[in-house]
């Protein structure tokens, strides 16, 4: 496994700033935010910087909102197909996304609104050899599976979060990569705490409600070779919060013979 970092999460004005943060930390990539394609030589100097500091992008995160409303979604739909352009030119083919709480009746309206957005997308993401991985959160990996297997599309995928499993669908971590296993193709790593019904608390790797020790293996067990990348969504000291979760990845997956560059 590789570990990396959500480059937006340091908080500094530029990709330039961040990507010098981050590769101080001796970390293996990065993933950044995206809305739409970037202009040709933005793309060139983007590539050129993390090369030049021995790092790769280990996807982009194109959140640009949820697709249930029929209405907006022949215009997001175009742009996220965008965006997966935009990750071949970056040289890393996976596009993270949230998608919405998929509805638990399979036969209402909102739920195949969801579904001919996200099947149009991940059928053009097979056709360019790229991946549209869902986020995981709002629902339980095995409703999830469920979307996903009906999706039946090469161009899908799952972006694994763990903390938001623990805080937002009560599931378990270790348990949610081996019901998703075939489709995990990127994570973040994120620990956090459910203090309510419908509240949560995102804290510092380890500090929290993901057990690290079973759900680590557990990416192992299921196939998963890829990225750990570090989301660091609140707290005063962004650049020490991520630092310490680079040790704290790197000593786990080092312990298990996990890690490597």
């Amino acid at each position: 496994m590789k570990i990396g970092a959500m480059i937006n999460g340091f908080r500094r004005p530029t990709f330039a700033e961040n990507l010098e943060v981050a590769a101080t930390l001796g970390i293996d990539g990065v993933q950044f935010y995206v809305s739409d394609d970037l202009p040709d030589d933005v793309v060139k100097d983007h590539l050129s910087r993390i090369k030049d500091k021995g790092m790769v992008f280990s996807a982009l995160c194109g959140d640009i909102g949820g697709y249930d409303d029929p209405d907006a979604n022949k215009e997001k739909v175009e742009r996220f197909k965008r965006i997966l352009d935009l990750s071949k030119k970056l040289e890393c083919s996976i596009v993270t996304t949230h998608i919405g709480k998929i509805p638990e009746d399979t036969t209402c309206v909102k739920y195949n609104t969801m579904y001919e957005a996200c099947k149009s997308i991940a059928d053009y993401a097979a056709s360019i050899d790229a991946t549209f991985a869902i986020e995981t959160g709002p629902e339980k990996a095995v409703f999830l599976k469920e979307f996903l297997d009906r999706l039946d599309s090469k161009g899908i995928g799952v972006n694994l979060d763990p903390a938001n499993l623990v805080m937002c669908s009560h599931d378990d971590a270790a348990f949610a990569a081996n019901v998703l296993s075939k489709y995990i193709v990127h994570t973040h790593a994120k620990d956090g705490i459910a203090t309510g019904h419908n509240s949560y608390l995102e804290v510092p790797l380890g500090q929290g409600g993901v057990h690290f020790d079973t759900y680590i293996p557990a990416l192992h067990y299921a196939g998963f070779d890829g990225f750990l990348t570090i989301e660091r969504e609140c707290g005063a000291t962004p650049e020490k919060d991520i630092g310490m979760a680079v040790d704290f990845l790197r000593a786990i997956t080092e312990r298990y013979g996990y890690y490597h560059k």
